[in-house]
């Protein structure tokens, strides 16, 4: 024993690391295999120590070191083995398609289940499951939950629908029900009295504006409107009065209103629904219109089948198998909460729900990050922190998921606390997500973090990350309910030989079209059946087909690829990149963040409230060449890189029309809004 040095050890500890991060190591049996030997050779150490010649206090020393080690290994939990080889995670077909790995043949999935084909059988099904469990949960300011049984909202659903039908609706899928209120559990409740019925539920946003709200109701020729709150029926009201609705002739509130409103209503035909019997959809018939919000003209309302959902929820459980299928799906009884409505209290419901499964956009992630880092403001904070995830990011990549270590407690328990303590699995979509803000996320939350990719058109998702797989710069593998292509963008020099290409998706999952709009549906789906998303990529999502644009100079410009770069700057909170066709270089619009630019100025030795610090020249060439140092860290081209920026103080958000409800920038609003700033930007300089 005395003959192997610590030296050999050390050697072969960092081999088995370096076998982790070159992905050598990502195989089921090296990972058992790495475990063992962990455990042997840490054995084998501490004989050597307790024959060493080392003076008492560093012999003690030295043992308690590995006997911390031995017991930081022998209590890590199971590693998450991947499904499938991660080096060959989808598998090619005649034609140049891909499907996912998972599947035995080239059969796509259309359901998980045998019973459950539909959005109301996948409720029934759940009733069962759970065995009448809870379903929907609420809370009021400084209460507890509250929870609806699967049986009680099935019963308040059927109700309800049965009064739709009382006032003229049809139990047909040609029957469109506008649901126009915040998520909560009436929500969920008016989808399935929806679906109960066979009638189509069509959700409406106050967050689309005025305009696409009128355009949705008359487009989709929608009768009877179920609503939150009696402002919401007023706009509606508005709309009949003036005469701009006439198909509308029915309100439906979820909360109190007064007789005023029931007064006025009624010259238009606002009423109180009663009961009647059920009568179940088919599978291929329609269960929702979503109107894309979109970021330029109306919205379209995108068809989806009950097959289309179904069939979309399968590829996730075959995915994730236990995993997700006890924790978020109808169909085996699982229990949704809602938070109050008011974003400042989402921390304090999430603390109360203590959710397992937590669906996120990057931009939230983004915000979690940023605190953690700014946390860390002093050089032994950010010794610990740095420490702490890189001991984490170990494990991870050993497919050891925990938050229960030790430096778990010491580092990462605040964070995980906000979120409740308990996620397990969260999921990241809408937009794309910085390898390093996923890395370490994945270390200091201490649950698995995957990255989805998916649109409206294709039921919301397409490919999944596998478990087991921690790398990044990708979003999975095909679902097993799809099939995805490239296509070549000949334009953009982008070519399917060379796996690059606009990502084409065919299977049950991809809608039937838009609503009365056979050209766009034409222009989205091809004769062969396959659904054009306008994403380039190679499957790792590029940008928009339609946000590329081209400089003057003729070089193509990826604006989101750049932006999500930027964003990382500790001063930034937003981050707007801009070009043109005539011009040779990008500005940028910057919205700094409140609470990390004043420290951030004081490094200039520039203080003063928000605005004056924003107004500062000092503090916009400090945030501009901070950019510019990110960027060329991250690779970007020169002609990538802003040239100069306007300072805005106001956040864009869904309220002042600048984003859309997933949080992506509505680019053309923002060229608009922006449009004399950009002017004076292109003026100013010598391009």
């Amino acid at each position: 024993l005395t003959s192997l040095d610590f030296s050999f050890l050390w050697r072969w500890m960092q081999n088995g690391l370096r076998f982790t991060e070159t992905g050598d190591l990502r195989s089921p049996k090296r990972l058992k295999a790495l475990h063992k030997h962990t455990l042997l050779f840490t054995m084998i150490w501490i004989l050597q120590v307790l024959f060493s010649p080392l003076p008492t206090p560093a012999l003690f020393t030295l043992i308690a070191f590995g006997a911390l080690t031995f017991l930081w290994v022998l209590s890590r939990p199971k590693p998450v083995l991947p499904p499938v080889d991660l080096n060959k995670q989808s598998v090619g077909i005649e034609g140049g398609a891909r499907r996912a790995a998972l599947l035995t043949d080239n059969n796509l999935l259309s359901y998980y289940f045998e019973d459950t084909k539909t959005l109301y059988e996948a409720f029934q099904r759940g009733l069962h499951a759970s065995g009448n469990g809870n379903c929907l949960g609420y809370r009021k300011p400084n209460q507890p939950y509250q929870w609806l049984t699967y049986k009680q909202v099935l019963d308040r659903a059927q109700h309800l629908g049965s009064g739709l039908l009382q006032k003229g609706c049809k139990p047909s899928p040609d029957q469109f029900i506008g649901i126009f209120a915040q998520n909560r559990p009436e929500w969920i409740i008016s989808e399935y009295a929806c679906y109960t019925y066979s009638m189509v539920a069509v959700p409406l946003y106050d967050t689309l504006g005025p305009d696409a709200i009128l355009y949705i109701v008359n487009k989709a020729d929608i009768g009877i409107v179920i609503c939150d709150k009696p402002d919401k029926a007023q706009i509606l009201l508005e709309n009949c009065e003036q005469g701009k609705t006439p198909c509308l002739k029915t309100i439906i509130l979820m909360d109190l209103f007064d007789k005023e409103l029931k007064d006025r209503g009624a010259k238009v035909g606002v009423e109180i629904l009663a009961l009647q019997e059920a009568e179940p959809p088919n599978p291929e018939d329609l269960c929702i219109v979503c109107f894309t919000s979109g970021t330029t003209g109306n919205p379209k309302g995108a068809m989806l089948t009950h097959e289309n959902v179904v069939a979309n929820a399968a590829g996730y459980v075959t995915i994730m198998k236990m995993t997700l299928l006890w924790t978020v799906i109808y169909s085996c009884g699982a229990k949704v909460g809602f938070f109050q409505g008011d974003i400042k209290l989402l921390t304090d419901d999430m603390k109360t729900l203590k959710p397992t499964i937590f669906p996120v956009v990057p931009r939230l992630l983004n915000r979690i990050y940023d605190r953690i880092q700014s946390g860390a403001n002093t050089p032994v904070k950010k010794f610990l922190l740095n420490f702490a995830t890189t001991m984490k990011m170990i494990e991870v990549k050993q497919g050891v998921i925990r938050n229960d270590s030790l430096l778990d407690k010491l580092v990462f328990k605040k964070v995980q606390e906000t979120m409740g303590g308990r996620v397990r699995i969260m999921v990241t979509g809408a937009a794309p997500i910085s390898p390093s803000v996923l890395k370490f996320l994945r270390s200091a939350l201490g649950c698995q973090v995957f990255e989805a990719y998916g649109q409206t058109e294709c039921s919301a998702g397409c490919t999944f990350s596998m478990p087991g797989d921690w790398t990044t710069g990708h979003v999975g593998p095909p679902l097993a309910c799809n099939i995805i292509k490239l296509d070549d963008v000949e334009e953009m020099n982008y070519f399917s030989s060379n796996n690059e290409g606009e990502v084409c998706i065919k299977g049950p999952n991809v809608f039937k079209g838009y609503l009365k709009d056979p050209e766009k549906t034409a222009e989205a789906i091809d004769k062969d059946g396959w659904l054009h998303t306008g994403d380039n990529g190679t499957l790792k999502i590029i940008d928009r087909k339609k946000n590329i644009f081209k400089l003057a100079q003729g070089e193509y410009i990826a604006p989101e690829k750049i932006e999500n770069v930027y964003i990382r700057s500790v001063a930034v909170a937003q981050v707007f990149v801009h070009g043109e066709s005539l011009r040779s270089c990008l500005i940028g619009i910057v919205v700094p963040d409140a609470e990390t630019l004043p420290e951030f100025a004081a490094k200039l030795g520039v203080k003063g409230s928000y605005e004056d610090i924003c107004k500062n020249p000092a503090v916009k060439k400090a945030i501009l060449e901070d950019l510019v140092r990110l960027g060329k860290a991250a690779g970007l081209k020169s002609f990538e890189q802003v040239k100069d920026l306007y300072i805005h103080t106001e956040l864009f958000s869904v309220e002042n029309g600048l984003l859309t409800p997933t949080l992506k920038a509505k680019r053309a609003e923002l060229v608009k809004v922006f449009q004399k700033q950009i002017e004076a930007l292109y003026s100013s300089m010598q391009e």
